[in-house]
């Protein structure tokens, strides 16, 4: 095993908020033994969401998920470990609720809502780069900091 230490960003969404899970997700990041630096609850402005949704713009699902991800508070987060991006990802299960295996955060706790975005309590960077890109997104006073 590589040492790679790394920051990922993690979202809980308005559905994971509005349900009560944010002690039970943080609980299963750090029982994983990843460390949370940067935690805020706030009201996602359109811009922030445009900006780190911007592969999506233009596809049939983008608008309704702008509006899913404006319904309420989410909770950002800067998470770090060894290989924390993937790690996360494995955690947080596969983006369908229905086949993300048990033991996973949507495997565990989500489930198809039969809304026009899938509702997936979740989000978590898929790349270095993109984590370096979201994190500045979500926490822009970290600009510049080590």
């Amino acid at each position: 095993m590589t040492s790679q230490k790394e920051q990922t960003l993690v979202l809980i969404k308005p559905d994971g908020v509005r349900r009560g899970l944010i002690g039970e997700i943080i609980r299963r990041i750090e029982a994983k033994g990843y460390v949370v630096e940067n935690l805020k609850m706030s009201l996602v402005s359109i811009n922030q969401l445009k900006n780190h949704y911007q592969e999506h713009e233009g596809k049939p699902f983008f608008e309704p998920l702008l509006e899913f991800m404006q319904s309420g508070p989410i909770v950002a987060m800067v998470v770090s470990g060894n290989r924390v991006i993937e790690g996360f990802r494995s955690l947080a299960g596969a983006t369908e609720p229905t086949s993300a295996a048990p033991g996973t955060i949507r495997g565990d706790l989500a489930r198809d809502q039969g809304t026009k975005v899938v509702q997936n309590l979740v989000h978590g960077s898929d790349s270095s780069e993109s984590a370096q890109r979201e994190i500045l997104i979500f926490f822009p006073e970290l600009q510049g900091v080590k």
